[in-house]
């Protein structure tokens, strides 16, 4: 068995495979996107939006710990939000709306690529069938989503001027979101994986959410040319 900071060290090494690396966020951050590039990439994260709060139902579903199961529920209220037009959905559809799409076309999912919907649910069919602990450390990308989502809104803010500022909301709610949300789901992993093999298999499901979010910047990026140029 791994001593704590070393299994720490070994989640946190998975960072080279998250997906601020792919060319496509490359560019985006670069000021590189064209509008129609931006906007299919909401559209299509949209898709995976959705499934977050089902993911982590999944997860309460499979979880017997009470005191767990009601913590973690603070997520679902984040996405969903505690009332209608609250919520990290409610603002991904304002988003969608600042970057010139209608909420019916990105609703209906008639812009959300095979590949991108595959990858979704492959991460929703993960949280059902794996056990609890492995689902909430594939989760553990939002240990390094802080500064990619900040480098997102300075980008965003800097280099597409034409996004309506209002828009940008759900970006600036994560900031402070991911990081209480990550430092949870760390604690769970470590004090829940107390063998070797649970630690080897919390990484690989932590590998394996890495993956998810590259494939779906794959699927957005072959969708839309891979082409740079300015909007």
């Amino acid at each position: 068995m791994l001593p704590p900071d070393a299994f720490v060290a070994a989640l946190r090494e998975q960072s080279r495979r998250y997906h601020h690396q792919h060319p496509f966020h490359m560019r985006m951050n670069r000021g590189e996107l064209r509008a129609d590039q931006i906007r299919g990439w909401t559209a299509n994260r949209f898709y995976y939006q959705k499934t977050i709060p089902l993911k982590d139902a999944a997860i309460l579903s499979n979880c017997p710990d009470p005191a767990i199961r009601r913590r973690w529920m603070q997520r679902i209220v984040d996405h969903d939000g505690a009332a209608p037009g609250e919520g990290g959905i409610e603002a991904w559809l304002r988003l969608a709306e600042a970057v010139g799409l209608r909420r019916d076309e990105v609703l209906d999912e008639r812009h959300v690529q095979p590949g991108a919907r595959f990858a979704a649910d492959a991460y929703l069919n993960f949280a059902r069938t794996h056990p609890w602990v492995e689902a909430v450390a594939s989760s553990l990308t939002e240990l390094f989503a802080p500064d990619l989502m900040s480098e997102r809104l300075a980008a965003f803010e800097r280099f597409y001027p034409w996004i309506d500022p209002a828009g940008l909301a759900y970006f600036r709610a994560r900031l402070t979101q991911a990081p209480r949300d990550a430092a949870h789901a760390l604690d769970l992993t470590v004090a829940h994986c107390r063998t070797r093999e649970q630690q080897d298999r919390a990484i690989a499901a932590l590998a394996f959410k890495c993956d998810v979010l590259w494939s779906l910047l794959d699927a957005i990026d072959r969708a839309y040319d891979g082409a740079s140029a300015e909007p």
